[in-house]
């Protein structure tokens, strides 16, 4: 599902590419290094990653998203069982836990997918020059 240097890149598809850990440009080369560490460069297409700037908007989305399905789920079991406080304990302080950290990486490779597809901070110069590829006559 590689991509060649004249065919677009869709927001979407950059952002879905991001979300499974790819390279938003080639859908072929790992994103991550590490857990939440974005590679220097692609290794399939050479695409630079080093100067995206997610910062903590993952993180945040993740907070929205996790809070919005669990905090409805506790008050819909709390006013149909009215369960002990421990069991609460130990039912929702794992399931938010390991939600959030699941949803991280994804979440911070939709982030950096829209970033690439967008131009914004370092990547830039890389949609110049793939909008150079695509119209050649306005460069």
């Amino acid at each position: 599902m590689k991509t060649s240097a004249a065919e677009p890149v869709t927001l979407a598809k950059a952002a879905l590419r991001g979300f499974l850990g790819k390279c938003p440009h080639c859908g072929e080369g790992k994103l991550f290094g590490r857990f939440l560490k974005v590679v220097h460069h692609c290794e399939a297409c050479g695409e630079e990653m080093h100067h995206q700037r997610a910062d903590d908007f993952p993180a945040y989305l993740v907070i929205v998203i996790v809070g919005h399905v669990i905090v409805p789920l506790v008050l819909a079991v709390e006013m149909a069982y009215a369960p002990p406080y421990w069991l609460h304990f130990l039912i929702w302080i794992p399931l938010t836990f390991f939600s959030s950290i699941g949803l991280l990486q994804p979440t911070k490779g939709a982030i950096v997918g829209l970033q690439w597809q967008s131009g914004m901070d370092g990547f830039e110069r890389s949609k110049l020059d793939r909008d150079a590829i695509r119209e050649p006559g306005l460069s």
